[in-house]
């Protein structure tokens, strides 16, 4: 059997693992310099927990876990008979792989509130799992990257975000576009053409318009009930530049009168400080999830073709279905896999992005890997990054292990050097190889 990875996966060589740690080390930074403080939860979280929360269509996408043991005695029977999947989940799998961060931060939340103080400002940068079909950027395993606020409906969060926003992605050296919309917004347009009860199968169809185009979600919109008419009304009404563009539109609907005060609130915090970035309010942005109650974001790379590779918004009431109510959150995801593939084709990534590893001891005879063995202990001491190679082989191909991990400097010893209680330190970059006493190895590497 040929070894292979499953479809939506992949392994990283150590070379791509310090690119991905420079990327998380860079976002870790700046949530930081914000205040955020780390949380990590389980893998796994319950069904019961997951369900319900990300629409009918991201419901779909959730790994399921099939039950310990024989997971098959207690199936039901009918379900199976029938081959009805749906119905026999809920009898074979209690558990599922996360979908995102947010869910479980909520559960997390509730959980533990009595431990937590609020305002509750928390990262975490940990796997997600969605069952999608793989294709570029879009994988079955990757990384989230969150950073949420709970307990305060301040739309300062929200400007603080983007600025967190603008703030990783200039420091990536990556050209972006910050899209902000308001699901109040877009609940206006509903509530202005009498389809409050279709509201979620129109966001559903909206949050199609960059794969689809207007005429389909026309179509789509109105498949799921929505008048010919009222869907091309709401196509006008994407196509809106500015808040000031929805005013009249919104005449008869409190909702979206209230999402434009809550935009125009949001700038007049984010625009007191200079963004490198672009900011722009895209009307037509979805965000098909169904917890978002407010402000919600998606950024997208200028330079490269592959889809979001961040998004969030508020929740008012997520941590609701978990029995608390009242603590509104506000929260961004950064797509780490799709940054990583960005920075990759464009070459982004530092040079300097190679092995840690200082000085490679290089021993001329075996009987010698005892005095090589305690130098690598002294490097260690004093702090610098070394390996030893583990057979005295020929020089050149000790050497050449040198090269290929990328470090920069061997220390050689042999019969003269062990006798003279020295080395022999040699720049792998330049070629030049000086004799050296221990201490003075030291004062050049330290």
């Amino acid at each position: 059997m040929k070894p292979s990875v499953p479809k939506g996966t992949r392994d990283y060589l150590p070379a791509e693992v310090y690119k991905r740690e420079f990327i998380f080390n860079t976002i870790k930074k700046v949530f930081e310099e914000f205040s955020y403080v780390p949380i990590q939860t389980p893998t796994m979280e319950k069904l019961t927990i997951l369900t319900g929360k990300y629409g009918e269509e991201g419901d779909k996408l959730l790994f399921k876990i099939l039950n310990n043991g024989d997971y098959l005695s207690k199936a039901d029977q009918d379900a199976l008979a029938n081959k009805d999947s749906q119905k026999l989940v809920s009898s074979i799998s209690k558990r599922g792989l996360r979908y995102d961060l947010t869910v479980p931060f909520a559960r997390y939340v509730v959980q533990h509130q009595n431990d937590l103080y609020f305002p509750f400002k928390r990262y975490q940068i940990q796997p997600v799992w969605r069952a999608d079909r793989p294709q570029r950027g879009r994988y079955n395993e990757f990384y989230q990257c969150d950073v949420d606020v709970v307990g305060s409906e301040s739309l300062i969060y929200e400007a603080e975000l983007v600025q967190i926003y603008d703030q990783v992605f200039s420091a990536l050296g990556i050209d972006v576009t910050i899209r902000v919309n308001n699901r109040k917004v877009l609940f206006g347009y509903a509530e202005s053409l009498g389809l409050e009860d279709l509201f979620m199968d129109m966001t559903i169809c909206l949050d199609k318009l960059d794969k689809i185009g207007e005429e389909k979600v026309i179509e789509e919109m109105v498949k799921k009930g929505i008048e010919q008419v009222k869907a091309e009304k709401i196509i006008s009404y994407i196509s809106a530049e500015s808040l000031n563009d929805l005013e009249t539109a919104f005449a008869n609907s409190p909702t979206g009168q209230k999402g434009l005060a809550e935009l125009r609130e949001f700038h007049s915090y984010l625009d007191l400080v200079k963004c490198t970035n672009k900011v722009k309010f895209d009307p037509s942005l979805a965000r098909g999830l169904n917890y978002y109650t407010g402000c919600i974001f998606e950024v997208e790379a200028n330079d490269v073709e592959i889809g979001s590779i961040g998004g969030g918004g508020r929740y008012d009431d997520l941590t609701s279905v978990f029995g608390l109510k009242g603590v509104s959150g506000v929260g961004v995801s950064f797509g780490f896999a799709r940054i990583y593939d960005v920075m990759n084709e464009l070459e982004l990534f530092p040079k300097a992005l190679a092995n840690t590893t200082k000085v490679l001891i290089v021993c001329m005879d075996q009987e010698h890997l005892t005095y090589g063995f305690t130098i690598g202990t002294r490097l260690r001491s004093a702090g610098i990054a070394t390996d030893i190679y583990p057979e005295a082989k020929k020089l050149k191909k000790q050497l050449g292990y040198a090269n290929s991990k990328q470090i920069p400097y061997a220390i050689i010893i042999g019969e003269e050097e062990i006798n003279s209680n020295t080395v022999q330190l040699k720049d792998m970059d330049t070629g030049s190889q000086r004799q050296l006493s221990l201490d003075e190895v030291l004062k050049e590497l330290v």
